[in-house]
């Protein structure tokens, strides 16, 4: 059985890295897929971990060889999910979580349309404005920039099957958790862990009139 992939985006600042985080912690069998990126590592950000920090030309190579599963470029430097990475994780059947922007949702739903889609938004301008200068890892003019693109990021959350305010932490933490555990109790899903219940409760099915 395959696991489900779980793609989430938000505007920076929106906090989804947090939720992931702890959703990780609270959930088993399932991992997040670490990206690449040419950007450098901000303060403990660990190679490998957090990210696959790479340089230009290597990522540019990945490119021509059509390793990424999605790519795109946000405020200037690339990020990329490899696509051999992600298959064989969900292969073993363990659910994988993208933490990605739009563009790269746009482009996993286009190749992969199973994929389960969220997006998560702050509860308003202003709480946006406010974290991205609390976390104290953007100049000003950074977080004007992504002041100015968090409209135009958020005006594609109705590509997005689930919408998810984060407003309350400990709230979203619980729905971002419900719609995992929602996902995971589909019917195609549930078929294919239990097909040997499912065989033997209908063993007797057709000589029922």
């Amino acid at each position: 059985m395959k696991g489900t992939l779980f793609v989430i985006s938000s505007p920076s600042g929106g906090g989804k890295t947090s939720l992931v985080k702890k959703l990780l912690e609270t959930v088993d069998n399932i991992v997040l897929s670490v990206s690449h990126t040419t950007r450098p590592p901000r303060p403990a950000e660990r190679q490998h971990i957090d990210y696959h920090f790479i340089d230009a030309a290597e990522f540019e190579a990945m490119c021509n060889a059509n390793e990424f599963l999605e790519h795109a470029t946000v405020f200037g430097n690339r990020y990329g999910t490899s696509h051999k990475e992600v298959t064989k994780v969900l292969e073993r059947g363990t659910d994988v979580i993208l933490d990605i922007d739009w563009q790269g949702a746009e482009q996993i739903r286009s190749r992969m349309p199973d994929s389960v889609n969220i997006f998560i938004v702050p509860p308003s301008r202003h709480v946006l404005e406010r974290r991205l200068r609390d976390r104290g890892t953007d100049s000003p003019e950074v977080i004007d920039e992504r002041m100015r693109a968090a409209s135009a990021e958020i005006s594609h959350y109705r590509e997005f099957e689930y919408l998810l305010v984060n407003d309350d932490f400990a709230q979203a933490t619980v729905e971002l958790r419900l719609i995992v555990l929602a996902c995971r109790l589909r019917t195609p899903v549930q078929s294919a862990r239990h097909d040997d219940l499912i065989r033997e409760l209908l063993a007797d099915a057709g000589s029922i009139e």
